[in-house]
């Protein structure tokens, strides 16, 4: 049974703060985990096996995994990393000053 990927995200998280930017190792560790929940051993699995068990729904699809993750990321600023706030913060402002949002100052 899948854990709700919201609490896994944040667990993760907290625990690799590395994984704030990298939605791929996210996955990667989160599948891991299920993988072995479900009585596989994670390093040893076979491709074939890995896709059958996504393809099934066994496993936490990546895009509610990336979805969790920005949704934490936006409620929680303590989960965001360095990329999220070079993103959100510098690059926002200059679009906006752009786009004639802010006067620039």
């Amino acid at each position: 049974m899948k854990k709700n990927t919201k609490q896994q995200v944040s667990y993760w998280l907290k625990k690799h703060p590395s994984l704030k930017d990298d939605d791929n190792r996210l996955c990667a560790n989160i599948w891991a985990e299920e993988l072995t929940a479900l009585g596989y051993g994670a390093i040893e699995t076979q491709a074939f096996e890995f896709l059958r068990l996504y393809s099934f729904n066994k496993l936490t699809s990546a895009p509610s995994i990336k979805r969790a993750r920005a949704k934490l990321q936006e409620d929680q600023p303590e989960m965001r990393g360095v990329k999220y706030n070079h993103r959100k913060g510098i690059l926002q402002d200059k679009w906006l000053i752009k786009l004639g949002y802010k006067n620039g100052q």
